[in-house]
């Protein structure tokens, strides 16, 4: 997530630059405005020129939105930032809602008034999003107005520039396609449909058309573009010329267009006026687009980005990049955990030099054991590195300010992963710091029980992550407990670490589980102010043989994450004799492809550590 000194806010900051906004929509003659997380392009990680969110407010999350009206303002965020945005907000200035417990539609209810004008940019909603809201809006008797111009950036009088990084080409051999066999194969399936053109606005979906990799944000190897992609496998490249170079441009050859940016416009509208059919995303493409469409018009097909599906399948060449970026990272996470094993137990017992080993030290040390394999480019998040009552915030993000040591008889949660030109990876681990408390080590073990259940399973084909979601609860419900996130998100492969459409969770989702799909296994459990609890692989959506009598094609997981889970916080009479065996398979697994890249000390912890457990 792209920072700058300028987001870290205060009350006093936060406060003016409040003011200065109310200013600004009395000035636009608007009651109210909303301000998304998402940029334009509705991603995770948004350069620091659309950090619009975190420059009002200080909350610097991955997902949210604020609504200013001219009397109160409140920010909505999700479970899993529902502790954090309370340490980084001003509730004096925005109150915290839960966004499905408190929706903005309620709190609207309470504080908009008929006839009253609330504006946004379309920029910067979706098309869903805005239908949404019109709904909302009339059913109060108030109006939702689209901006020319967004009125924060107006305020923002530092605004850094939009990023310039330069654009690379993906590596055929690790692409496993080339960029012309994809384009042919969608404009194939859009000129069957009576598609003239598709409109693509995720940097990631034209990254992998198009085989490429940038550095406009951090964690996320995305040049920010849009595309349009025609029915004769043509592409128009909306994109700063200043980030490409000629080797670029000569391999994507004649049939892909440079234009600038703000020519997009032209573009849809030339669409519009021949009356052509296109494609957008109402769930990911701005309200902008479909308005400039409708206004040309154009025949304006909702439907879903056509990079999605076969962007989340990964090809045998993805998958094997997959699994060699697991083995390397499964090395460095290792060689970081036989470290804490020696430091934080030592360090924090007084038992060697050195104050004990903090937050911050574990996230730096980890991110350097992975810098040293020679091949990570970046990391694919900022590293969760949460001790004690920290790592019951589940998207925590260490600061100097809340930097905290890893004491004697705490968990220490750590989720992080790595960006590596063969793969993306994220693992997360829990460890005893010390002896653990029985509780402790019963609900690790709850959540254990659930990991192995979704990593066992076999379905059949066609079934979503949400039909298999309760499989992760499951022994959690039977003590009355539950997690308030998903339990699998798809992974990009040197994309985005979060990926969809596919996911697992509580959520309905119809999209089934195909072979190549990677998604993650993480079950957790949180007790606030006191723990946390995650245990989280990657895993890839495989094809299951058919056995003797079985009537149905099955699918089944392949575990591609390789780090030992910690046998210390297991409860061995608390797992079925099945699930002890797969947590020994596992670790024997582990063993066998990582001892061979350690050596000295590290190998050897290793091996107790993976060590079967004791009956």
């Amino acid at each position: 997530m792209a920072k700058t000194e300028a987001l870290d806010v205060t009350a006093e900051t936060a406060a003016g630059r409040l003011a200065a906004l109310r200013a600004e929509l009395a000035q636009c003659g608007v009651d109210g405005f909303l301000v998304p997380r998402g940029d334009e392009h509705q991603g995770e990680y948004v350069p620091p020129s659309a950090e619009r969110l975190a420059w009002l407010t200080g909350f610097k999350g991955s997902a949210g939105m604020a609504c200013v009206l001219s009397g109160a303002a409140a920010i909505f965020v999700d479970g899993r930032y529902t502790l954090q945005v309370r340490q980084e907000v001003e509730e004096r200035l925005f109150t915290p809602r839960h966004v499905t417990e408190e929706p903005l539609s309620e709190w609207l209810k309470e504080n908009l008034r008929p006839g009253q004008r609330l504006a946004y940019d379309p920029w910067l909603h979706t098309e869903d999003q805005v239908r949404r809201l019109e709904k909302t809006l009339d059913g109060l008797g108030a109006s939702l107005v689209a901006l020319e111009e967004n009125p924060l950036d107006a305020v923002w009088r530092d605004r850094p520039a939009p990023p310039k990084a330069e654009i690379q080409l993906h590596d055929l051999a690790l692409a496993g396609r080339s960029s012309a066999d994809k384009r042919e194969e969608l404009g194939g399936e859009l000129d069957k449909a009576g598609v003239a053109a598709a409109v693509l606005t995720l940097p990631d979906s034209i990254a992998w058309l198009l085989n490429v990799r940038g550095g406009d944000v951090t964690h996320s190897p995305l040049p920010l573009s849009f595309a349009l992609l025609y029915a004769d496998g043509g592409v128009e490249w909306f994109v700063d010329p200043d980030k490409l170079t000629p080797q670029v441009v000569q391999q994507l050859g004649n049939a892909v267009s440079i234009e600038a940016p703000e020519r997009l416009g032209d573009s849809l509208s030339r669409l519009g006026k021949a009356g052509h059919k296109v494609l957008a995303d109402p769930a990911t493409a701005a309200r902008w687009i479909f308005e400039r469409l409708r206004a040309a018009g154009a025949e304006v097909l909702p439907g879903a980005d056509p990079c999605l599906l076969p962007k989340a399948c990964k090809n045998a060449a993805e998958l094997e990049g997959m699994r060699r970026a697991h083995r390397r990272d499964g090395a460095a996470v290792s060689r970081f955990l036989h470290w804490l094993s020696v430091e934080a137990e030592a360090r924090a017992a007084g038992d060697s030099d050195g104050g004990p080993v903090s937050e911050m030290e574990a996230a730096k040390r980890l991110e350097a054991f992975r810098a040293e394999t020679g091949e990570l480019r970046d990391l694919s998040f900022d590293t969760i590195a949460g001790s004690g009552p920290n790592g019951a915030i589940v998207h925590y993000r260490v600061s100097e300010e809340s930097d905290r040591a890893l004491g004697q008889g705490e968990l220490f949660l750590c989720d992080s992963g790595g960006q590596y030109p063969d793969g993306t990876t994220d693992i997360t681990r829990t460890l005893a710091i010390g002896a653990p408390s029985e509780e402790m080590r019963r609900r690790f073990t709850l959540v254990l029980k659930g990991h192995i259940a979704l990593a066992r399973a076999r379905f059949p084909k066609g079934t979503s992550g949400s039909q298999l979601d309760s499989l992760a609860r499951y022994a959690l419900w039977q003590e009355g407990l539950d997690y308030d996130h998903g339990t699998g998100h798809g992974v990009g492969s040197y994309l985005n670490v979060h990926e969809g459409p596919q996911r697992i969770s509580k959520l309905p989702n119809s999209v089934a589980l195909k072979p190549g799909m990677i998604v993650s296994n993480e079950p957790g459990y949180y007790k606030t102010g006191a723990y946390g609890i995650r245990i989280e692989n990657l895993v890839a959506v495989t094809e299951s043989p058919r056995g003797e009598g079985e009537e149905r094609e099955m699918l089944a997981f392949e575990t591609l994450t390789l780090a030992p889970i910690d046998r210390r916080l297991v409860l061995r009479d608390l797992l079925s004799a099945e699930e002890a065996a797969w947590l020994d398979s596992y670790h024997a697994r582990v063993r066998a492809e990582i001892a061979p890249q350690l050596e000295g000390a590290a190998r050897s912890w290793l091996e107790a550590a993976t060590a079967p457990l004791a009956e």
